[in-house]
């Protein structure tokens, strides 16, 4: 079968077309024949090289998360999967494939008029959004910026945080195209990309979800209010400086807190309970997704160089 695997580190052309054996599933697993693959901003960190200190050697196939169809299952796994449409974590990597093996406690049912595409743009986002909402201890009433939030985990923060009764979505983009579609998803506040303008925009928030990270996030800590709480639920802008800590421990007195999340911490349980819910909402048409593009698998680096490019308002998906 045909994959898509890191010969490079670095630019997007070190992702490469390969051919390798078809897999079978073993017990406790299934085989998924691969219709929607989610392009996610982890893959893009892990292709430049970013993470190489983490393990990640020449041959990785990247992808986090499919959905497709089960065709075969594993010993100890209930027949019944056969035959039916599921979406998929696939942990750091291996889901730039046409047909992939996942532990079965990892698939989620789709319901049927829930597209694969859709699923996959939803699937991981969805999960980041909600418990990273959670980790936040976000409440009703309480003010929200969303750094970066032009991304599908972005776009996925701004509605939860909307449906969850926030008293302002403040939202960081690149352009008044963007901030425009992000308001008709939840956001009451467009500023720039370091937070600034926007008429009426709060002047402090209760919580900050940021995407980004890299070297501007600790210039964000003073846009927090006295308790307020900022959490990274990524570093697509790279790492933040070392000494980001400083800037909080400037404002002593405000009582900040500072967190990571990453959904590998969340129970698998609680996260097919929050996925389940969410693909529910989606196909009631409450919970809007955003596909920015759809592209054969063997197109990753063009969909790679779009994300390099800050090209992508939602997600790109690969399709086999």
């Amino acid at each position: 079968m045909k994959a898509v695997a890191i010969r490079t580190f670095g630019p997007p052309e070190g992702l490469a077309v390969i051919d390798i054996p078809a897999p079978a599933p073993a017990a406790g697993q299934v085989l998924i024949e691969t219709e929607a693959i989610g392009v996610g901003g982890v893959d893009i960190v892990i292709h430049s090289g970013a993470l190489a200190s983490s393990g990640f050697e020449g041959g990785h196939i990247p992808g986090s998360e499919i959905a497709g169809l089960v065709t075969a299952v594993g010993d100890g796994v209930d027949a019944s999967w056969v035959g039916r449409r599921v979406w998929a974590l696939t942990g750091v990597g291996g889901g730039y494939v046409e047909k992939a093996v996942v532990p079965a406690e990892e698939i989620v049912p789709l319901p049927a008029n829930l597209s694969a595409a859709d699923a996959v743009t939803l699937g991981s986002s969805g999960v980041v959004a909600h418990f990273g909402l959670a980790r936040a201890r976000f409440a009703p009433g309480e003010s929200v910026l969303v750094r970066g939030a032009a991304g599908s985990i972005g776009i996925m923060t701004v509605q939860l945080a909307a449906r969850g009764g926030a008293g302002a979505v403040a939202v960081t983009t690149s352009s008044a195209k963007r901030g425009a579609r992000l308001r008709e998803l939840g956001a009451t506040h467009v500023l720039d990309r370091n937070g600034e303008g926007g008429e009426d925009a709060p002047s402090g928030y209760d919580v900050i979800i940021d995407i980004v990270a890299g070297a501007d996030m600790p210039a964000f800590f003073a846009k927090l209010n006295p308790n307020g709480r900022m959490v990274a639920v990524g570093i697509v802008g790279g790492q933040p400086p070392a000494e980001f800590g400083m800037e909080m421990f400037a404002a002593f007195r405000k009582s900040m807190s500072f967190a990571t999340f990453s959904a590998d911490t969340v129970p698998e349980s609680d996260r097919r309970a929050a996925t389940t819910e969410q693909f529910a909402a989606a196909g009631r048409g409450e919970l809007p997704t955003v596909v920015h593009e759809l592209l054969p698998l063997d197109q990753a680096v063009l969909a790679h160089r779009k994300m390099d490019a800050g090209e992508v308002f939602g997600r790109v998906v690969l399709t086999p």
